[in-house]
C-alpha cells in the first residue's frame, strides 16, 4: 500500500460554508480541507456524518479516530485530496428525502466551486458512515451523469424494511417499539410506510453501471447488522458492479472494538487513488 504523508501545514482548513439555505431551515454548512497545490486539480472526497439521522455535524468521524491529530479528514487531504464534510437536515428537521437533496445539493454547490477551490469536479468520491453511508450509497446509485468515481460505505443501512425487523424492539428509541430511527427518518413506521422505506433504501436502486464501492462493516454491529451490507455487496455484485467488502471480525457500530482504525483509513485512501486515477 502506498505510503500516506502526515498531514502539515500545506493542508488549508476552510470551515463553514453555506451551501444551501431551505426555506424554513437553518443554513447547510460544511467545511473543506485542501491539500497542497498540485500541478493538476485534486479529486474531491465529500464525507457524510453518521449520527442515525437523528443528530451530529459535519464535525463528526468515527469516535475510533478520536485520539488523531490531525484527524482523518486533515489526512485525507495530506494524501492530495480535496475534501467536503457536510451536514445535511436531521429527521427532526425534515423527513426523507430531505438529506438526500441536500447532499446532493452539496456535491452540486462544490462542482460549481471547484475552479474557486482547486480541486477537480470530474473526479468525485463519496464516503459515509452509517446514516451518512446510507446517504452516500444512495447518492452514488442514483448518480446518473455525474461525476461520482466510487463510493466508501461504512456500516450503512441498506434495506430499511428489513433493518427494521433485524433489530427489533431493541431499535426503538422511546418506550414505542414503533418509534425508531427509521421511523423518524420516514415520518411513519417503516410497516406503515413500505413504498418510501424502498425508496430510502440503496439496495433498491443497485443498478449496472453504477460506481464502484468499497464497504466495510463491522461483524458483532448491533446497531445496522454486518447482514446489511452483506446483502448490499451481494446485490452490486451481481448487478455486475465492481465492489470490494470487508468484514471486520468483532467490531461493533463505529468500529467499537478496533484497537487500531489504521487499516481501514488506509484501504479508504487506497480505494479513492484507484477509483479518482491518482
Amino acid at each position: 500500500m502506498a505510503h500516506i504523508p502526515s498531514p502539515g501545514d500545506d493542508v488549508r482548513f476552510v470551515g463553514g460554508l453555506a451551501y444551501a439555505a431551505p426555506i424554513g431551515f437553518r443554513p447547510l454548512l460544511l467545511d473543506l480541507y485542501l491539500p497542497a497545490a498540485g500541478a493538476d486539480p485534486a479529486p474531491l472526497v465529500v464525507f457524510m456524518h453518521g449520527g442515525g439521522w437523528l443528530r451530529g455535524d459535519r464535525s463528526m468521524v468515527s469516535p475510533a479516530f478520536a485520539s488523531w491529530r490531525p484527524g482523518p479528514l486533515a489526512r485525507l487531504a495530506a494524501a492530495g485530496f480535496a475534501v467536503a464534510s457536510v451536514d445535511y437536515r436531521l429527521s427532526g428537521e425534515a423527513r426523507f428525502p430531505a438529506q438526500l437533496e441536500d447532499v446532493s445539493a452539496a456535491v452540486e454547490w462544490l462542482t460549481g466551486q471547484a475552479e474557486d477551490y482547486g480541486f477537480d469536479p470530474g473526479r468525485i468520491v463519496l464516503w459515509g458512515e452509517s446514516a451518512g453511508a446510507h446517504l452516500a450509497a444512495l447518492l452514488g446509485l442514483r448518480s446518473r451523469g455525474r461525476p461520482v468515481r466510487g463510493v466508501v460505505d461504512w456500516y450503512g443501512p441498506a434495506d430499511l424494511a428489513a433493518l427494521d425487523g433485524q433489530v427489533g424492539a431493541a431499535g426503538a428509541l422511546t418506550d414505542d417499539p414503533l418509534d425508531t430511527r427509521e421511523a423518524r427518518l420516514l415520518g411513519a413506521p417503516v410497516a406503515e410506510a413500505p413504498e418510501l422505506a424502498r425508496a430510502a433504501s440503496p439496495i433498491s436502486h443497485v443498478r449496472a453501471g453504477a460506481p464502484p464501492f468499497l464497504i466495510a462493516h463491522g461483524t458483532a454491529d448491533r446497531a445496522v447488522p454486518f447482514s446489511q451490507s452483506e446483502a448490499l455487496a451481494a446485490a452490486l455484485a451481481e448487478a455486475g458492479v465492481g465492489v470490494s467488502f470487508e468484514a471486520v471480525e468483532g467490531a461493533g457500530h463505529m468500529w467499537v472494538g478496533v484497537a487500531d482504525p489504521t487499516p481501514l483509513f488506509d484501504a479508504v485512501v487506497a480505494f479513492a487513488r484507484e477509483v479518482a486515477g491518482v
